[in-house]
């Protein structure tokens, strides 16, 4: 499916709002032009025949492209291998095609927080917390977890978080209704020391072994790759590899203390 078409469907599912109008002001003008595909995706949704899974999943695709605008340009810098991350991310998931559709998006919501910015400090921040409250509306807390984790691995995937980029996550995690905290267990999921384990179990060192236990099943059940279903298999995909990952977590921390399972 070409980007244009799962636009167009996300735009119907989210019936307008603010993620919407963007696509709709800053894409849909030129995938039309080029493509045509966000038309025929809207004429389809009028006549039903784009479902709720694929609009679930389509909104949620779109989102993150909308969210990682932000988190790229935290730092003002747009580094190579937070790109590529995002084009590895198309390709896997839509294609070669998709690839330079993708980058001219990121380019045109790039435009436009430079746009917004000379008007006003946080006109752009404005409206990524409106978009945010847009899609904590739409999708479930465990799709906005995902979200959130491929948000924190674009911020990883040049080997550094600077603070700005940690800041940018923490917003935007606040703005489509989750906590700083589960930005930072995250960002400790691909650690291998005993503290990045506390830190993915979101409990300090201190913590009694029931409150670790408690910590994990909290954080297993919230996780788990059974919530982001309906967003498809390669989303279950890496929803499944971060969930072995904070099991990888919870099994160094359980060693250490001399726990059972």
């Amino acid at each position: 499916m070409g980007l244009g078409k799962w636009i167009g469907s996300a735009m119907g599912f989210m019936t307008m709002g603010p993620l919407g109008l963007l696509a709709g002001y800053f894409i849909g003008r030129w995938f039309d032009e080029q493509t045509g595909t966000l038309t025929q995706s809207r004429e389809a949704e009028e006549r039903g025949q784009t479902g709720d899974v694929e609009g679930r999943r389509n909104s949620f695709l779109f989102s993150m492209l909308v969210m990682a605008s932000y988190v790229i340009r935290a730092d003002r810098k747009i580094m190579h291998s937070e790109m590529e991350f995002v084009r590895s991310f198309l390709r896997m998931n839509f294609g070669e095609h998709a690839v330079a559709e993708g980058e001219q998006i990121l380019l045109t919501l790039f435009e436009e927080a430079k746009r917004l910015d000379e008007a006003s400090p946080d006109a752009y921040r404005d409206m990524i917390f409106d978009c945010g409250r847009q899609i904590a509306d739409n999708l479930n807390y465990g799709e906005r977890l995902q979200l959130l984790d491929f948000l924190v691995r674009i911020a990883r995937s040049d080997g550094n978080v600077c603070k700005a980029e940690i800041e940018a996550l923490h917003e935007v995690a606040l703005a489509i209704q989750l906590s700083a905290g589960e930005v930072d267990s995250m960002l400790n999921l691909t650690g291998d020391s005993l503290e990045n384990a506390y830190k993915v179990l979101e409990v300090a060192p201190s913590a009694t072994d029931e409150e670790v236990r408690k910590a994990f099943r909290r954080l297993a059940l919230k996780h788990h790759p059974d919530r982001v279903a309906t967003l498809g298999e390669d989303v279950r995909k890496a929803a499944e590899t971060k969930f072995r990952q904070i099991n990888e977590a919870k099994e160094r921390v359980y060693k250490a203390r001399g726990m059972r399972g």
